[in-house]
C-alpha cells in the first residue's frame, strides 16, 4: 500500500523559511516521478516542483524559481521541500504526489494546472502573514 504522509507546514511571517518532508512508503520502483503541489483557497490546483526519482532532475514553476528548492534522501524515501523568501502568496495547502507510471517528470507537472498523478498524500497547510 503506497503511503505519502507531509509534514513541516506552519506559520511564518512573510520573508521566512519552511521545509516541508514527505516520507513515501509502498512504492519499490527506482524510476517515478514526484512533486510538490499546492492549492490556495478558491485557486485551483498548480504544480510547484518535481524530481526524477532515479536521475534527481528538478523541474519548478517559475513563481518559486531561485526561493524552493525540492530533493530527496534516496536512504529515507523522504522528499522535501526547502522553501525560502516566503511571500503571502505562497499560503496553500502543499500535498506531495508520485507516480509510478511516469519514468520522468514531464514538464506539465509544473506548467499545468490540476495535473493528476497517481498517488497523493493528505496535505500540510503553510501560512504566510504579511
Amino acid at each position: 500500500q503506497v503511503q505519502l504522509v507531509e509534514s513541516g507546514g506552519g506559520s511564518v511571517q512573510a520573508g521566512g523559511s519552511l521545509r516541508l518532508s514527505c516520507a513515501v512508503a509502498g512504492i519499490y520502483y527506482s524510476r517515478y516521478c514526484m512533486a510538490w503541489f499546492r492549492q490556495a483557497a478558491g485557486k485551483e490546483r498548480e504544480g510547484v516542483a518535481s524530481i526524477d526519482k532515479f536521475s534527481d532532475v528538478t523541474k519548478y514553476t517559475n513563481s518559486v524559481k531561485g526561493r524552493f528548492t525540492i530533493s530527496q534522501d534516496k536512504v529515507k524515501n523522504t522528499l522535501y521541500l526547502q522553501m525560502n523568501s516566503l511571500t503571502v502568496e505562497d499560503s496553500g495547502m502543499y500535498y506531495c504526489a508520485a507516480d509510478t507510471s511516469l519514468w520522468t517528470c514531464p514538464p506539465q507537472v509544473v506548467t499545468e494546472l490540476n495535473y493528476g498523478m497517481r498517488y497523493w498524500g493528505k496535505g500540510t497547510l503553510v501560512t504566510i502573514s504579511p
